[in-house]
């Protein structure tokens, strides 16, 4: 969600200049493209870029859609057959082999309902919601209503379906997509034959390194590029301070028996273990077990997590499987780390992996990490034969 905010955060600062903007949406697409249904760009009147709507082969010709759009005070619905090897007689030339749909909506500070004020909505809390956005694929001389109404995980909404005749039913695929957890595209025959991209947005993800040595740094800074929230828990003082974490949103001094009761936990969360006090991320994996969080990840060799898990046990505290399947350790995925800022990567992946339900090959999953066996070394007797000086 870190596109949404940097939106958010320039739109308020052009507004603040008295600048116009526009917002372009990638809302529907047919085949291959480089971004799917979803990504967005605002643009200003000065031709400045925020977000993205392909790899850079839209964004001119989408500013100066933007700015006829500005120029109009209307959105307009824009599409891009790179299905076509012509395409590039356009400008474009994008090789994608696909259809791209893209709805441009100009922006007016002011407006009550407004796809900033939704944004917004969304950024203030933690929880999924639903956008819905609405054009008109079969008349593109139509009024676009674009993007108009948003509802939260309680099913409360703000804002409007224009077309009274297909409101129950986009209100009800909306609730499908609250429940089921994917984002679809459906178009209602009935009514203005209007077309809805019916969008599931989930909070960005909450990350908790318990460990403030070096090797946490560049984990804080992989995260908080992918805007992740990044809390930081310590026990100790001269570690856990803002000067060396000034990305982390949280940093917390605690032993670890007190730690969790200043942390809130949902399913967008992950946790990485990485104070290497054996003791302290004992007493943490303790506490994490039943809250069954989808990602906990132990830094070590695998017999270190394997004895963590024992003593719990041996406490008489039982373990079931789905609490030890969210469990990684060895952490991170295979990808040949060695350094701290490898390892920061592999981990940060393995993350984003499981939290989108992708299956990767992850460290934990292998007997070895490390193959020794084929680190050889090699003993080898130079002979330096006598060099004769040369003879002026």
């Amino acid at each position: 969600m870190k596109e949404l905010q940097d939106i958010v955060n320039a739109y308020d600062k052009a507004a603040g200049a008295g600048r116009q903007t526009a917002l372009a949406t990638v809302v529907l697409v047919e085949g291959s493209s480089y971004r799917r249904a979803g990504a967005r760009m605002l643009v200003t009147e000065d031709g400045e870029l925020t977000g993205a709507i392909s790899g850079g082969c839209l964004e001119g010709d989408a500013l100066r859609k933007a700015r006829l759009a500005m120029a109009q005070s209307k959105p307009m619905l824009v599409t891009y057959d790179t299905t076509d090897d012509d395409d590039a007689k356009f400008g474009v030339g994008l090789g994608c082999n696909g259809i791209i749909h893209i709805l441009i909506e100009p922006l007016f500070p002011g407006s009550e309902i407004s796809p900033i004020n939704l944004f917004k909505q969304f950024l203030s809390k933690r929880e999924q919601v639903v956008l819905i956005t609405i054009f008109s694929l079969s008349n593109r001389q139509a009024t676009q209503p674009g993007t108009c109404l948003l509802m939260d995980s309680i099913e409360q909404t703000n804002g409007s379906i224009p077309d009274n005749e297909i409101q129950q039913a986009v209100l009800a695929d909306a609730r499908d997509v609250l429940k089921n957890g994917n984002s679809v595209t459906k178009t209602y025959v009935y009514g203005n034959g209007y077309t809805c991209f019916i969008e599931l947005l989930q909070p960005a993800v909450s990350l908790v390194i318990f460990g403030a040595g070096n090797d946490a740094i560049p984990m804080v800074q992989f995260a908080a590029v992918l805007g992740w929230h990044v809390s930081l828990v310590d026990g100790r003082a001269n570690y856990a301070v803002p000067e060396r974490f000034p990305l982390a949103k949280k940093i917390i001094i605690s032993k670890p028996g007190p730690a969790l009761s200043n942390l809130k936990f949902d399913d967008r969360s992950a946790v990485v273990l990485m104070t290497h006090n054996y003791n302290y991320d004992l007493a943490i994996l303790r506490q994490l077990l039943p809250i069954q969080l989808p990602y906990v990840a132990s830094l070590g060799p695998k017999k270190r997590l394997q004895r963590m898990l024992d003593e719990i046990q041996e406490e008489g505290i039982n373990i079931t499987p789905p609490q030890l399947n969210s469990v990684y350790g060895p952490a991170g995925i295979d990808i040949g780390s060695e350094n701290a800022d490898e390892i920061a990567l592999s981990i940060i992946a393995e993350i984003q992996a499981v939290l989108n339900k992708k299956t990767v090959n992850s460290l934990r999953d292998k007997t070895s990490v490390h193959n020794r066996h084929a680190e050889q070394v090699v003993q080898q007797t130079v002979v330096i034969d006598e060099i004769t000086p040369y003879a002026k």
